[in-house]
């Protein structure tokens, strides 16, 4: 599904460069839940950014789903960041002038996928996360643990094989965040889904299959490799 292969990323000019990540490699199988842990300034946000095709890395090869994606064009990269990943973040990103299902079937908006089947798989995705009595309301009027979930079925609803979680509980209380896990998990097993989730919490990295720390761009743990 996913493969890095000695991943390099530094920024700056090329006489003084600042190396951010440090020979990366590692691969995932298809249905994987892998957690990405280490402290602020390791390197996990830039690794995130190069795994979900928002940034390129310096050196090394990244593939995802057989496709060489490191040094792609522009189209493919947009084909697979539309129709392969899925994206979770922090801060929800939900549109406040939007209703649930509205938000939810944006991704399907993007593909010009036709009204009435975006609303029916938008319904069917805010359903499979527990959300069905709330397809009609705005994020004003949703807790933060429903927000997530909006947000969740929203990366779901156009059948990606990959979903990448940027610290999908860090706004949420603990017991909101082990629901939301908890949601993960289900999705993860029931659909054969592959996670990454970037997490400062070390007790919901530990429910995960794997668990890779990273630390000054280097990863320096790797339970697969245990």
């Amino acid at each position: 599904m996913l493969r890095l292969s000695g991943v390099g990323k530094q920024y700056g000019p090329p006489d003084r460069p600042t190396p951010v990540l440090r020979d990366i490699s590692f691969s995932l199988a298809d249905g994987t839940f892998c957690a990405v842990v280490g402290p602020s300034g390791s390197g996990k946000s830039t690794l995130m950014n190069i795994i979900g095709l928002l940034d390129r890395p310096t050196s090394g090869r990244v593939d995802l789903d057989g496709i060489a994606v490191d040094f792609a064009s522009p189209e493919t990269t947009a084909r697979l960041r539309n129709q392969t990943l899925g994206f979770v973040f922090q801060a929800f990103h939900l549109l406040p002038r939007l209703t649930a299902w509205e938000n939810v079937a944006l991704p399907l908006l993007y593909r010009r996928t036709e009204r009435r089947e975006r609303r029916g798989r938008a319904l069917d995705m805010l359903g499979q996360v527990g959300l069905a009595d709330r397809a009609d309301h705005r994020p004003g009027e949703l807790s933060g643990g429903q927000k997530q979930r909006v947000a969740l079925a929203r990366a779901l609803v156009g059948r990606p094989r990959l979903i990448l979680a940027d610290e999908p509980t860090g706004s949420l209380d603990s017991v909101t965040a082990n629901e939301v896990m908890s949601l993960l998990s289900d999705l993860n097993r029931r659909l054969g889904l592959t996670i990454v989730m970037v997490t400062h919490d070390q007790a919901l990295a530990a429910r995960c299959d794997r668990r890779i720390e990273v630390l000054d761009g280097r990863i320096v743990l790797d339970t697969a490799a245990a």
